[in-house]
């Protein structure tokens, strides 16, 4: 994603950047977020641990919030 936020970036387009939340820890996620340049995500949906089954559908329940309310 990260060359995707920078080239999006560049060119003057607003952008949203989701973050799943699934790794959630320091070495699966803050420091990928500081090691990229990637900005702070504007959201986290903390879909958190699970099965591979409830973490998708918690994604996906929560990714739909997330679509509805900002209206891409």
């Amino acid at each position: 994603a990260a060359p995707v936020v920078a080239a999006l970036r560049a060119a003057g387009h607003d952008q949203v950047l989701v973050h799943t939340g699934q790794h959630y820890d320091e070495r699966m996620s803050h420091i990928f977020f500081r090691e990229l340049g990637l900005p702070t995500p504007d959201t986290d949906l903390g879909v958190g641990s699970g099965s591979q089954a409830r973490q998708t559908a918690d994604l996906l329940v929560a990714l739909e919030g997330e679509l509805l309310a900002r209206a891409p």
